[in-house]
């Protein structure tokens, strides 16, 4: 099975195998897990920030962030088409008691800071109104592609926010992509948010964990979060040992993006794909089919009996994600399978497929 339904079905590399079996271990709740602590102190010196926190996953690391951030009653201003709106099950609203506003996202992925201005009340002393505690950002920002936030387009959401008075959450779930395709280190992009996440287990291959990164106080009150929500890990340094080796060289995930564009260049030249290849970035690409006899289930389930994953990923429109898993070979002979779908005179019709971030 060629496997392009997302990074997240990334293994673990030889070295990071070795580096989990050799690991020094230690109680990370007591803070006593030297392997996590290395990996805590180097991804918070890669984003710029003074401390950092390993979490289970970037679910959790975003709602810490949020609760660590956000009164009750309060509300934050995210993106309409970001993951922590559309994915990670209102977790900011059942648990922090955090109310959400959608802003519309541009094709671009930013936020339009007159949408931002938009959602604070004219008499903020107006008891009526739930008044705005956090901007949430993502980049890169996955249902838009894959694209990259500009640096410029982030300086003016830290600017809008500060003469706001509210700190700006970055979800860098594939942060390190971002920065790759920029050519720029992470912290670049990092320095206009009060806090940080980035997945470890996407596109940098390690099997589990998400780190969220920022000020001293605010790692406090997140782990405090990280403790409640029951992702206080013990010998976590298995886990801490895989990321180190994962951000030892993150240089790697340039061959993803490279065969993202490939695999976007094959699909455009199939009559009944409509993609647009120049507006691949990463390691995503986004197409629809047009072939009025297939829906997206179908043309889903029909590729995945010829030994290819793909998933829907909202609006209609199918997701294909390059990762570690993926060799120049596979994606050739992905956009060959889907060829041959569409050369199908009779398909048949089988149960959607969704994509999970």
């Amino acid at each position: 099975m060629i496997e392009l339904r997302s990074d997240t079905f990334t293994l673990p590399s030889a070295a990071m195998v070795k580096a989990m079996g050799e690991a020094a271990l230690g109680d990370d709740v007591y803070g006593e897990d030297p392997t996590v602590r290395e990996l805590e102190e180097t991804a918070a010196g890669l984003l710029g920030k003074e401390s950092a926190c390993l979490m289970p996953s970037g679910t959790m690391a975003n709602l810490a962030a949020i609760m660590a951030h956000a009164r009750r009653g309060s509300k934050i201003l995210v993106g309409a088409e970001s993951d922590i709106y559309v994915y990670e099950a209102g977790g900011a609203a059942v648990c922090g008691g955090v109310i959400y506003e959608p802003i519309p996202n541009r094709p671009d992925g930013g936020l339009d800071v007159s949408d931002l201005a938009r959602a604070f009340p004219d008499d903020p002393d107006d008891p009526q109104f739930a008044l705005p505690s956090l901007i949430c950002l993502e980049n890169t920002q996955n249902r838009c592609g894959g694209v990259v936030l500009a640096l410029d387009h982030l300086a003016e959401v830290r600017r809008f926010a500060d003469a706001r008075g509210i700190p700006v959450h970055l979800d860098g779930a594939r942060l390190f992509n971002a920065a790759v395709a920029m050519g720029r280190p992470a912290a670049e992009i990092a320095r206009y948010a009060d806090s940080v996440q980035f997945c470890l287990s996407k596109g940098l291959s390690a099997p589990i964990g998400s780190i969220l990164a920022g000020g001293v106080d605010f790692i406090t009150a997140a782990r405090r979060v990280r403790k409640m929500l029951g992702g206080g890990m013990r010998q976590a340094g298995i886990i801490a040992a895989a990321g180190l080796v994962a951000l030892s060289d993150v240089s790697r995930l340039q061959d993803d993006h490279v065969h993202a564009r490939r695999l976007a260049d094959g699909l455009a030249d199939i009559a009944g794909i409509a993609v647009e290849p120049g507006a691949v970035q990463t390691n995503i690409v986004m197409f629809r089919v047009t072939d009025p006899r297939f829906t997206w289930p179908v043309f889903v389930a029909a590729a995945r009996s010829r030994g290819l994953a793909l998933a829907e990923l909202g609006h209609g429109r199918i997701r294909a994600v390059t990762h570690s898993g993926v060799s120049e070979r596979d994606v050739d002979a992905a956009v060959d399978i889907v060829r041959r779908v569409l050369a199908d005179e009779s398909p048949v019709a089988a149960a959607p497929t969704g994509a999970r971030r």
